[in-house]
């Protein structure tokens, strides 16, 4: 099979990596049936706390689809569309995810590995790291919650700029625009990377879930956002033993061991 993906656990970090370095790591439709597998698995573990998504390599984390298959199954809309039905369960299954996410950046970030990166909670990216969406060079409709996605981290001129131009951006212009939360030296990324995720894997996981679904619901239209659903996560807290525990381990001067309950 023509590219792959790559799941680990180590402690409470989950490790899914796209494996097709042969076309820089762009993702097939296989590979996003196993991204919704892995994702299962990872949200059903609750020893995994937070998951790093990179690519293998240093010269991609993805490049984007991989536009060798739209020959054969993306050749008009009707095509698109039911290829995009197969994998959306997927792509919804990483947009919704509960537990904190992570992109490791290496290289080439473009197009649909751009929208991955979107997904993501966080984004880490090495020096000399590559971003943009070309779909304005290739006729590629982009579709409305990619756009919301790019429009609500950077604003809308940064959003028309990356679409209309498809150009290519530097690692110091995705940071300026707020497309990446940090830029750091190659040698640097999966040391800074590895810390933050054990920071954030030490932390009380309700607490991390009560926030993720506060920023996601607060980012929907006043119509649409479920804060009785958000209260609920809150009060969850504060009914938890780990509650307890962050209390007492303040009072007594020691890291807490939190459990999730």
């Amino acid at each position: 099979m023509s590219g792959r993906m790559l799941a680990a656990k180590d402690g409470a970090i989950g490790w899914m990596t796209f494996d097709h370095p042969e076309r820089r790591n762009a993702v097939t439709q296989d590979m996003w049936l196993q991204i919704g597998e892995i994702l299962e698995d990872f949200a059903k573990d609750e020893a995994i706390r937070v998951v790093v998504l990179t690519g293998t390599g240093d010269r991609a984390f993805v490049s984007g689809a991989d536009i060798s298959q739209f020959g054969a199954n993306r050749r008009n809309a009707a095509e698109v569309a039911e290829s995009n039905r197969l994998t959306n369960a997927a792509r919804q299954a990483l947009a919704s995810f509960p537990k904190p996410t992570l992109a490791m950046i290496r290289g080439y970030c473009l197009g649909g590995g751009l929208a991955i990166a979107l997904m993501c909670d966080l984004r880490f990216a090495a020096e000399g790291s590559t971003f943009g969406i070309p779909a304005a060079r290739l006729g590629v409709g982009y579709a409305a919650p990619s756009v919301d996605l790019l429009q609500a981290l950077v604003g809308p001129a940064y959003t028309r700029e990356i679409l209309f131009t498809g150009r290519r951006f530097t690692g110091e212009e995705a940071l300026r625009m707020g497309l990446i939360n940090r830029l750091l030296p190659s040698a640097e990324l999966a040391p800074q990377v590895q810390e933050y995720a054990a920071m954030i894997g030490a932390n009380a996981p309700l607490t991390i879930r009560a926030a993720k679904l506060a920023s996601t619901e607060l980012l929907k239209d006043d119509t649409t956002r479920d804060l009785a659903l958000v209260q609920s996560a809150v009060e969850a807290c504060f009914n938890s033993t780990d509650y307890q525990e962050g209390r007492t381990a303040f009072m007594e001067k020691r890291p807490p061991a939190f459990t999730g309950r």
